[in-house]
């Protein structure tokens, strides 16, 4: 019995696009390594990268059904890595404006707080952020950023796939980001002045 060839990206297009998780696994498998090496090289940081990559796969997966393949797969894929590349290197250069304008409002002595209560208020403030996620979110993601769990371990420990362990902790990323984007760069702020 020959080899069973493998699918095309035309193929897997088409069978991601109609829910095929084995699809799905399948362009992670082929894409993963040579995306991430790209991140990794534009961005220089491994995190970045990681994140930038999870990011990409989940909303492949989240999205799937409404994706439009105009070009080959691999384009696709590349387009979508780039552009993520791209609006992490704007919201760091904003960050970046924010933190300059922070220090610079510092230097002026303007900034008569009492760091140790900003700090707990902060870090309260996102407790409560995180303790407002739903439940099982709030559980994957607690496994995963304080216990440091991978999503191997995770699914495991929960009995659910690694997929639906990446698309939870990709969601509560989101949720928290836009929540504390402000709240994060004070905390930068304080963990620069310690």
């Amino acid at each position: 019995m020959a080899p069973k060839k493998p699918l095309s990206d035309a193929e897997l297009a088409i069978l991601l696009k109609d829910g095929d998780e084995k699809a799905y696994l399948e362009v992670y498998d082929r894409y993963k390594e040579v995306l991430h090496r790209h991140a990794y090289k534009k961005l220089g940081n491994l995190e970045d990268a990681n994140d930038v990559i999870q990011d990409l796969f989940a909303h492949l997966w989240i999205n799937r059904e409404q994706l439009t393949f105009n070009t080959n797969l691999p384009g696709y894929l590349y387009t979508a890595t780039r552009n993520r590349i791209l609006n992490l290197y704007q919201r760091n250069k904003r960050q970046a404006e924010y933190l300059d304008s922070l220090v610079w409002f510092i230097n002026k002595g303007e900034y008569n707080t009492d760091r140790t209560i900003r700090e707990n208020e902060l870090a309260r403030i996102i407790e409560q952020e995180i303790d407002s996620l739903p439940s099982r979110m709030r559980e994957v993601f607690n496994l995963s950023r304080m216990e440091r769990l991978s999503h191997k371990e995770i699914s495991q420990k929960l009995g659910t796939s690694e997929l639906t362990i990446a698309k939870q902790i990709s969601k509560a990323m989101k949720i928290l980001r836009e929540r504390l984007e402000t709240l994060l760069f004070l905390l930068i702020i304080f963990f620069l002045l310690q």
